[in-house]
């Protein structure tokens, strides 16, 4: 019978038969194939892993990649938010402008950009009409993995950044204006109002943007490998490699769970910092 202290519990039935589907169930079988091998349980793919000449440079990247992305995104997705939401008029517009790249994917990002950087790419064409440079340079050559690197960020930034923006722009149409216009009414400032007021009840959405979109960071691969190949390895990288170039299984499971363990990690650490008090909730 339907009561109705059931009724919430049927309503999260769809969504935990997804999650089971398509979270649980794979992850089970990627557990199996990293702690296993030759049928028998061992830790053999994780020192392999973690024993792979690859392996310090694809974490250090990753993580480097996620501690500069990250920050550039939360700043400039709070001041689009802050912008589109004083908006008058056009809202809509200024809105779906700076939502487009959402609809591009990862690969398809990595390749715009790599049309920009490539040697016969807009960039040279540029610099050599304005006079710059007298002949086209390699800007993404093996030898130049911090030029790849911040082409990787600017990717990233540009693709991204709509994702975090969606999710504050929501947030922060959910703060009531009085408690904005009553800081007002006190003298305070526009910036300490949006330090003050805005930022502290923008918590709850900027916790849930920063935790998708480090989660997200770790798992960066197809704009990496469009701009920079194999000359920036980062884990997720590995994970393909070792999948499908040198078709090792539990390996590759192996990097899937380094990366998910730090992506745990990491939401751990966002909810800590951004943790909601009860009496600061709308």
């Amino acid at each position: 019978m339907l009561t109705p202290a059931r009724i919430p519990y049927l309503l999260l039935l769809p969504a935990t038969l997804f999650l089971c589907a398509f979270f649980l169930y794979p992850f089970v079988l990627v557990a199996i194939e990293a702690f296993t091998r030759d049928g028998t349980f061992t830790a053999q793919n994780f020192q392999t892993a973690l024993g792979h000449w690859k392996f310090p440079a694809a974490m250090t990247n990753t993580l480097l990649l996620a501690a500069v992305v990250v920050p550039i995104q939360t700043a400039l997705a709070l001041l689009m938010a802050v912008l589109v939401t004083k908006m008058t008029s056009g809202r809509d517009m200024a809105l779906y402008v700076f939502t487009i790249p959402l609809g591009i994917s990862d690969l398809a990002a990595g390749i715009i950009w790599l049309a920009i950087f490539e040697q016969s790419g807009f960039l040279n064409s540029m610099l050599y009409h304005l006079g710059i440079i007298d002949q086209p340079g390699t800007w993404l050559g093996y030898q130049s993995k911090g030029v790849i690197f911040a082409a990787v960020v600017l990717a990233e930034v540009w693709r991204a950044t709509a994702i975090m923006l969606v999710i504050l722009v929501a947030g922060m149409g959910l703060i009531p204006k009085e408690y904005d216009e009553a800081a007002e009414v006190f003298g305070a400032s526009p910036w300490k109002r949006f330090i003050r007021v805005t930022l502290p009840l923008l918590r709850p959405s900027l916790q849930t943007a920063l935790i998708l979109r480090v989660i997200l960071a770790f798992e960066v691969f197809a704009v990496v490998a469009a701009l920079g190949g194999t000359s920036l390895p980062v884990l997720m990288g590995e994970t393909y490699h070792w999948q499908f170039a040198l078709q090792d299984r539990g390996v590759a499971a192996a990097f899937a769970i380094v990366i998910l363990a730090i992506s745990i990690a990491a939401t751990l650490v966002i909810m800590r910092a951004l943790r909601v008090p009860k009496e600061a909730r709308i």
